[in-house]
């Protein structure tokens, strides 16, 4: 049975850190390319930073670029989000999830694919 579970979700100010982390069981997170995903209330799901299963190759989209980083750690099953920086527009549940990772000339993008976490709440707020 396959799970992505998530944690490091919570309240923090406006500027702060957190990190969030995806810990994967029944499945080999070797061979999937592993995405951030959130929600804010009223939005709809946005795709916030991948990482590829081949080459390590990244995608962060541009609302989070130079704030937040994406790592994994094959050993651990783990993937992390790293996030630095923090705003009140950075609030919403985040998600992990396999992704389709498409690499294009000068840029990436990725795509939820069959397995979802199911999600932990950052606040970012005064």
């Amino acid at each position: 049975q396959v799970q992505l579970v998530e944690s490091g979700g919570g309240l923090v100010q406006p500027g702060g850190s957190l990190r969030l982390s995806c810990v994967a069981s029944g499945v080999d997170v070797d061979y999937y390319g592993i995405g951030w995903f959130r929600q804010a209330p009223g939005k709809e799901r946005e795709a916030v930073s991948c990482v590829s299963s081949t080459d390590g190759a990244t995608y962060y989209a541009d609302s989070v670029k130079g704030r937040f980083t994406i790592a994994r750690d094959n050993a651990k099953k783990t993937v992390y989000l790293q996030m630095n920086s923090l705003k009140a527009e950075d609030t919403a549940v985040y998600y992990c999830a396999t992704v389709e990772f498409h690499k294009f000339v000068g840029y990436n993008r990725c795509y939820g694919d069959a397995y979802w976490g199911q999600g932990t709440q950052v606040t970012v707020s005064s």
